[in-house]
């Protein structure tokens, strides 16, 4: 159980190099999202909804990058290797 944190940190270090290495945009864009997503949240709410409804887009788009990045390393175009 010491071990299951370190271990399970370094995996998603490993996985999350493979990414970038693969797809720099697609991990590029997610940070830009992810930091924009806790500006949002720090930002006062008082935007006459505006700021909940960027906050709920922005999640969205994380999602939907997450979403891409996955399909791609998961499916093969013509001449590819699988990358894990």
């Amino acid at each position: 159980m010491l071990f299951a944190r370190p271990l399970a940190l370094l995996a998603l270090v490993v996985a999350s190099s493979a990414s970038v290495a693969a797809q720099p945009h697609m991990e590029t864009a997610l940070a830009h999202l992810e930091q924009a997503l806790a500006e949002l949240k720090q930002a006062s709410s008082d935007k006459g909804g505006n700021r909940a409804d960027a906050i709920r887009a922005v999640e969205k788009a994380i999602a939907e990058v997450r979403r891409g990045i996955e399909y791609d390393r998961t499916h093969l175009r013509p001449g590819e290797v699988l990358r894990r």
